[in-house]
């Protein structure tokens, strides 16, 4: 009795088998893609974006002009001087122009051409956490930190290299929901 249950079973598990590997391999109609994944499931997963890493320049790479926005005396040279031990050239370093000074409340800003938003300001936002980003109508390479009120200093070096890593770092792709 038990060899007749058994050859029952392993007869009906090879023909479950059989149908599930006829319809994988078979098209299976419009409901199931070759690899088994439901036509939903193969947009989600078509749709999502490949893990790319970011082109950026290495801070060697860009001049940043320094700008005092605050009532402290000093302040854009030390910054400055911060920076370029960091690796950054420095360029102007100075106290901001009127359209700046003393009217910046937060920690600082950080102007560049449209052009810089997603690469050489990305980079130095990684040194002043809370930096306001703005692009403005420059034609040249050169960013700008105008310093502001909150400005407590930058970021200690080992925050702002792991802040670069993760600028530079894969960016995940989306995974398919369970059961696709």
């Amino acid at each position: 009795m038990a060899v007749v249950v058994a050859s029952a079973a392993a007869l009906g598990l090879i023909g479950w088998g059989t149908l599930q590997l006829v319809d994988v391999f078979g098209g299976g109609g419009d409901k199931y893609t070759a690899s088994g994944a439901t036509t939903a499931c193969r947009a989600r997963t078509e749709a999502a974006p490949a893990a790319r890493v970011h082109a950026l320049p290495a801070p060697g790479r860009i001049t940043v002009n320094v700008y005092n926005a605050t009532k402290r005396p000093g302040l854009a040279k030390s910054t400055a001087d911060e920076l370029r031990k960091r690796g950054f050239k420095i360029g102007d370093v100075g106290n901001a122009s009127g359209q700046y000074d003393k009217k910046v409340k937060g920690a600082g800003i950080l102007l560049g051409s449209a052009a810089a938003q997603d690469t050489s300001l990305r980079v130095l936002g990684t040194q002043l956490a809370g930096a306001e980003a703005r692009a403005d109508i420059r034609k040249g390479t050169d960013v700008d930190l105008v310093i502001g009120d909150a400005f407590k200093g930058l970021s200690q070096p080992a925050a702002a290299k792991r802040a670069l890593t993760a600028l530079t770092a894969p960016e995940p792709t989306a995974s398919p929901k369970k059961g696709c």
